[in-house]
């Protein structure tokens, strides 16, 4: 793969060199893993986390940042030995599989021509587009550090989905940087993803013939995006967090933040919808099974390495939710998402893949099939401050996407960095809807910059 630099937007990155880093410790002998049928949900996207940090020095002279983060990473990737692997299909059945062979990551290095100071957050389709190495399908994971000309440093790690969700990969930067700072270790992965294997026989609730589809990575590639989608980055103080809570559970009944947030998003998103051509509007939300999922006895811990969402939906007539008070929207919220918490849900979930494949499954409001609507990703649990290498704590964490289509407008929620309760909200959404959030009276979603981050 040739390293050409990016110059798209206002500055230019060039890239300097790529190394392959491959698992230092032992690992199983060419082990091939089977992806389990939640991991066939996952759509095969690459999900992409960049963290910024304001000034990073090595903590030994001799080593540049670069090779201190390889020779913790190649540490890493031995307890990560699927990370390590490459994903290819099966020669019988075609389903890709992880052929744990210590390939290993794809590591670059890169310079950018300006200082941190200069770069505007808020628009992430001009401030990071262009500025990374395309994706390539040999490496699962990927990672590069991007050098600015302040010190600081901007690093960036793309997984394909395939590998796991967000808590595999919050798992995997949290030993990482443990393994970095040379902290013991707080938990082991756990890679039997055999526990979400399918039920003999396999049977599952008739609906969820309505809520999901099996598709192919060519119909995933070609999701018909209606209206040209925005990257945007946006602060939410604490304040304003808890006031929604406050309001949505005035009726009595206490509400948990993300669901106050939903509220907040969902009457805000029925006034950029076309009412002449659309009388309701859907919300998703993304459910984590671990915890929740017993199999034969077996139940998955949290410390799971795989996949093991589900997604929620709720509907509602536009004028229910532009006439309800956020307690009543939130009281929506709730009971779309307890529909989705129970064990039998993800059990029915996993045999209703098993029913469909082969190929690759999604739910159908994600392939664009279920008119307007958006999904949020509640990030609340995901390490922001933790991910310190050694060098300091990052002033940002969150997420960039590098998909070009996707069905629906994307909400993914992240704790702010200084701890203090605020969050980063990182959203793939249409410019009516931008437009509505920005102008809501309640300001609640800013404009990320500089000075939120203590940049300058």
């Amino acid at each position: 793969m040739a390293l050409e630099d990016a110059s798209r937007g206002d500055y230019t990155v060039s890239f300097i060199r790529k190394s392959i880093v491959k698992a230092s410790g032992p690992i199983p002998e060419h082990h091939i893993l089977t992806l389990s049928n939640l991991d066939l949900l996952s759509g095969r996207f690459p999900v992409t986390y960049f963290y910024v940090y304001r000034e990073a020095k090595p903590n030994d002279s001799s080593a540049s940042i670069a090779d201190e983060l390889k020779k913790s990473l190649a540490n890493c990737l031995s307890h990560f030995y699927p990370f390590a692997g490459r994903i290819i299909p099966n020669p019988e059945t075609n389903e890709p599989e992880i052929v744990c062979d210590n390939t290993g990551a794809l590591f670059l290095e890169a310079q950018a021509s300006i200082s941190l100071t200069e770069l505007d957050l808020y628009y992430l389709n001009n401030c990071l587009e262009g500025k990374l190495v395309p994706i390539n399908q040999e490496f699962p994971v990927q990672v590069q550090l991007t050098n600015y000309k302040c010190g600081g440093i901007f690093i960036t790690f793309t997984f394909d989905h395939a590998l796991g969700d967000a808590s595999s990969f919050s798992k995997f930067l949290l030993m990482w940087s443990e393994i970095a700072r040379k902290k013991p270790l707080s938990f082991s992965p756990d890679h039997r993803r055999y526990l979400l294997r399918a039920r003999d026989p396999p049977i599952y609730n008739p609906s969820f013939d309505q809520s999901f589809i099996s598709c192919s990575l060519h119909d995933i590639h070609n999701i018909l995006t209606p209206r040209k989608l925005l990257k945007r980055l946006y602060y939410v103080d604490a304040s304003s967090i808890d006031r929604l809570q406050k309001l949505a559970s005035i009726d009595g009944t206490k509400r948990t933040k993300i669901e106050a947030f939903s509220a907040c998003i969902w009457k805000i998103m029925v006034k950029a919808i076309d009412k002449d051509h659309h009388n309701k509007c859907k919300m998703g939300w993304l459910v984590d099974g671990r915890t929740r999922i017993c199999n034969k006895n077996e139940k998955v811990t949290e410390n799971y390495i795989g996949n093991a969402l589900s997604i929620a939906v709720g509907e509602a007539n536009v004028n229910e939710i532009e006439h309800g008070s956020i307690s009543d929207v939130a009281n929506n919220v709730h009971n779309a998402i307890s529909k989705v918490t129970s064990a039998e849900h993800f059990l029915d979930l996993i045999d209703w893949i098993e029913w469909n494949k082969p190929g690759l499954m999604l739910s159908k409001v994600v392939l664009g099939q279920g008119g307007p609507t958006i999904v949020v990703s509640s990030g609340r649990r995901f390490p922001v401050a933790e991910v310190d290498f050694g060098f300091g704590t990052p002033v940002l964490g969150t997420v960039y996407s590098t998909i070009k289509k996707i069905g629906v407008g994307y909400i993914n929620q992240r704790p702010g960095a200084k701890g203090d309760g605020s969050w980063t909200i990182s959203a793939i959404l249409w410019p009516e809807m931008i437009e509505a959030l920005e102008s809501d009276t309640e300001h609640v979603f800013q404009p990320m910059t500089s000075d939120h981050l203590k940049i300058i």
